[in-house]
């Protein structure tokens, strides 16, 4: 049963309720930084804390409203990610991707997406595009087949889903009126019926259970499938379905990025004014070097994070406006998150070297978001295709990668 009544909401209203949300999320910081030691433990998020998160109602943010969703502004959705970022990233990068995910139910046929994102509780996962996976067209649905991998979030997730090149039924490729295949169709499926596949052994964001997943010629009515950024399929005319879901998934990395970057830069500062180097004979607040980089770092989160804010509150204001977002505002996008990513890690790496040796102890703050950090400049949301898409269409070339 849902917490809360969804009904059409002024700015105003929503205004409120998004200061609501924030507030309810860095009111949960102390219980997510105390969890954080076995969240890497145990490489999942405990269940007590899904809870607490799904209480707050978190998990909701890009939900629409039609279907009991909080239907956020996008610098809602920045703040508590940010929030929730800076006391465990796994846990943040759980609700980044669940999030992104969920703007699915703004595609979705009206009874479908209920019954999957309906549930206060509702959570649901979908791994990276697999250029093997295929869906075979048969009545009434499709018979899929695929394996995929990095399903963040799925250990607390109901349902999956899978990106699949949509076939004829003699397994040839279903072309458009352009004679090129068609975009990957994402299926959905109740997690039961996948084989999940514990492959989540790295370095960072240990507790995301980014596992591997595959279905073997599973049937999926039309009904639970949709193509993402299709103008087609998008069923809600809200500012914030306007947004492509790659956009949203890029504000939710860098948010992740920032959040962590800055609690290890504060965490430093006071490291640095009580810290005496060994062989040295000042603390680290009167070295010129470290106060130099202190400031520097502040002011590259805060340009990173202004620079996030303000693009897409231009872009908000705009879909509010009743206009789409270009091809070329999103490719952008891509650029403003993809930067602020990438200003995290030289904070984070400036702190990392500066604090010597405490750094690398495990009972010292600085050790696991180090690996996290790093661990989320490997997604393709941080490479610098973006910055070589951004640049080719400046140039007024096609960009060579789609975004």
């Amino acid at each position: 049963m849902l917490n809360r009544v969804a009904t059409a909401t002024s700015a105003p209203d929503k205004a409120r309720r998004g200061v609501e949300l924030i507030e309810q999320a860095r009111g949960l910081v102390p219980l997510i930084a105390g969890a954080a030691g076995r969240i890497e433990k145990d490489r999942q998020i405990p269940p007590d804390l899904i809870e607490a998160m799904h209480a707050a109602r978190l998990f909701r943010m890009l939900i629409p409203a039609s279907i009991g969703g909080e239907e956020v502004e996008p610098a809602t959705f920045f703040h508590v990610m940010e929030a929730v970022a800076g006391a465990d990233a796994s846990l943040a990068w759980c609700l980044g991707q669940n999030s992104g995910v969920s703007m699915a139910a703004a595609y979705l046929d009206p009874k479908v997406a209920r019954e999957m994102f309906g549930d206060a509780r509702a959570a649901v996962a979908t791994g990276a595009p697999s250029a093997g996976a295929k869906a075979i067209v048969t009545d009434g649905g499709y018979r899929v087949t695929g394996h995929w991998h990095f399903a963040s979030g799925s250990r607390h997730s109901q349902w999956l889903g899978g990106h699949a090149t949509v076939c004829e039924p003699d397994g040839k490729p279903r072309l458009g009126p352009n004679g090129k295949p068609l975009e990957q169709r994402t299926m959905f499926f109740e997690k039961s019926k996948a084989k999940i596949t514990d492959t989540w052994q790295v370095i960072g964001l240990r507790g995301t259970g980014s596992d591997d997943y595959e279905v073997n010629d599973l049937f999926v009515p039309e009904a639970y499938s949709f193509t993402r950024e299709s103008d087609a399929d998008r069923r809600e005319t809200g500012p914030l379905y306007r947004f492509s879901i790659f956009n949203m998934f890029g504000m939710a990395f860098c948010a992740v990025a920032l959040g962590i970057a800055r609690s290890v830069l504060t965490d430093f500062i006071v490291l640095a004014k009580g810290k005496t180097p060994h062989s040295q004979i000042q603390l680290l607040a009167n070295n010129n070097f470290i106060q130099i980089n202190i400031g520097l770092s502040d002011a590259r989160l805060n340009a990173a994070r202004a620079y996030v804010l303000d693009y897409y509150a231009q872009l908000y204001e705009q879909a509010a406006s009743g206009k789409m977002i270009s091809y070329a505002q999103r490719i952008a996008g891509r650029g403003v998150t993809c930067f602020a990513i990438q200003q995290a890690r030289e904070v984070v790496d400036f702190v990392y070297h500066a604090a010597g040796a405490t750094a690398v102890f495990e009972r010292n703050p600085y050790e696991r978001r180090f690996r996290d950090l790093h661990t989320v400049t490997q997604q393709s949301q941080a490479h610098n295709t973006n910055f070589e898409a951004l640049g080719q269409w400046l140039l007024g070339i096609e960009p060579v990668r789609k975004l």
